[in-house]
């Protein structure tokens, strides 16, 4: 990246590249970014599942021989790992930009799972689900942030949605291979589980290969001083997308004044955060708490109530998760489109309310014993369909209602303090709640969750931000925009 832009650090700059970049159609160079950045979800929901199928396994006496409580704690070192590592590749993504950073990521969060696979007992697992932790936690940052900043404005909303469900193929694919991996007649069972995170790590690679054709954003470039570089990358981008399209590109007008500089301090970035614009930091915050508890508390042990409470097969307990993974990726695809027609505040309100209600109701039914391992499978994907497109509204709503310089560390820090409130907590929570074996026990962490996504539904109609079709330059404006 070169180190000489145009403009000094403290000289206004007059620019139109936000315009240029949300006035562009839809094209292969779009999709291109989509799969390149967001391909990671499905790898990351591929291995997640693999834990959460495996995990009735791993307390088996032939493998690693774990106790729910360790399982559950196995979980919060991975959630922790995230919350570190989304702390510390947050910041360095608004330092030193969004390109560097995604490589860097991805790089650790491979080596995690790479290492996953040989792990030999209670501490090193541990270990190395946090390095994987700290890897994925960085990508929500990188990833979030260079989609939001190079799809158009009219689109943010379903593409960002749906990026965040691609989860959900990954999931989907790994229910579907612990069948395999985790049958007995057809591998060893210490080494079927192993298997499943080496595969993941190789396959890894591969999207390492394709970032190469995701460029630096323009908007992170000249706001920070780098104008001559932002305007050949959007000049390039610019005609990638109208020869693909064959399509004139019509006219920005609208410009936006800057005052670039290399770094923005610690203090300028907190009083936008918690002064301006606390109550979106309120709100963020909120959203990311629900979202993070409902998700760990289910999905980390998920496989411990279909074997201790419906007795499921360990090596079965993959098959009923393909139903949710499908659930939790239709629920992003088929909402995802009205986030940016029917509007954001009525969409991340009633999806989180639904969710909130759907899952008290099936938590009491559950605890009074009426369902079993199908039709609590059937509940599930209900809940999810509504939840996954709550949640993946969550890390939209964090990524595009605070300025362009701090978006990188707004998403990195909500999610870190709403996951290590949330997610922490959750699978602990749970691990203990499972190892009472009283079903009401269990249902008072549902209740917790239920009530969690209904506070997180009031805070979005209270505090939510109308930011469909909206440039994020106009949603917030940009910190350098004011010359401080």
């Amino acid at each position: 990246m070169p180190r000489n832009g145009s403009a000094a650090a403290a000289a206004a700059v007059t620019t139109n590249i936000p315009a240029r970049l949300d006035r562009l159609p839809w094209s292969r160079f779009h999709l291109l970014v989509v799969v390149a950045l967001g391909i990671t979800w499905v790898l990351d929901g591929l291995e997640v599942t693999i834990v959460g199928a495996v995990a009735a396994v791993l307390q088996d006496e032939r493998t690693l021989h774990f106790s729910a409580q360790q399982i559950g704690a196995i979980a919060s070192f991975y959630v922790f790992g995230a919350v570190v590592g989304a702390l510390g590749f947050g910041w360095m993504t608004d330092r030193f930009g969004r390109r560097i950073m995604f490589y860097v990521t991805l790089a650790v969060y491979l080596v995690g799972v790479a290492l996953t696979a040989f792990a030999w007992n209670f501490w090193s697992f541990a270990l190395f689900r946090l390095i994987t932790g700290a890897g994925i936690g960085g990508e929500y940052a990188a990833v979030n942030s260079a989609i939001d900043e190079l799809i158009p404005a009219r689109l943010r909303g379903r593409i960002d949605l749906i990026v965040n469900g691609s989860y959900w193929i990954g999931a989907g694919i790994g229910a579907a291979a612990t069948i395999v991996l985790l049958d007995p007649k057809i591998l060893p069972i210490d080494l079927g589980w192993r298997l499943g995170f080496g595969i993941g790590a190789v396959l890894g690679l591969f999207i390492l290969f394709l970032r190469r054709f995701v460029p630096e954003s323009p908007r992170w470039l000249v706001t920070h001083g780098y104008r001559d570089h932002a305007e050949k990358v959007i000049g390039d981008v610019e005609k990638k997308v109208s020869d693909e399209t064959h399509e004139r590109l019509g006219p920005a007008d609208d410009t936006l004044t800057v005052h670039p500089r290399k770094s923005f301090g610690f203090g300028l970035i907190a009083r936008a955060m918690f002064g301006k614009y606390r109550s979106r930091s309120a709100l963020a915050l909120a959203l990311m708490v629900a979202q993070a508890f409902l998700y760990n508390a289910v999905f980390f042990t998920y496989g411990l109530v279909l074997t201790r409470f419906y007795g499921v097969p360990e090596g079965r307990a993959g098959l009923y998760l393909l139903p949710l993974a499908a659930g939790n990726f239709m629920g992003p695809v088929t909402l995802g489109r009205f986030f940016d027609t029917v509007g954001r505040r009525r969409m991340v309100t009633g999806t989180f309310a639904v969710a909130g209600v759907l899952l008290a109701v099936s938590g009491w039914l559950f605890a009074e014993g009426w369902l079993d391992g199908t039709t609590q499978t059937v509940a599930w994907t209900v809940i999810f369909f509504f939840a996954s497109a709550a949640s993946s509204s969550a890390y939209l709503t964090a990524s595009e209602i605070f300025p362009l310089e701090t978006r990188a560390l707004a998403i990195a820090f909500f999610y870190a303090l709403g996951t290590a409130i949330g997610g922490i907590a959750a699978p602990w929570l749970f691990g203990h709640l499972i190892g009472t074996g009283s079903r009401w026990y269990v249902f008072i962490g549902y209740a917790v969750a239920a009530l969690l996504m209904l506070g997180a539904a009031a805070m979005e109609w209270k505090f939510g931000i109308d930011a469909e079709n909206q440039s994020l330059e106009k949603i917030a404006d940009p910190l350098s925009s004011g010359g401080e």
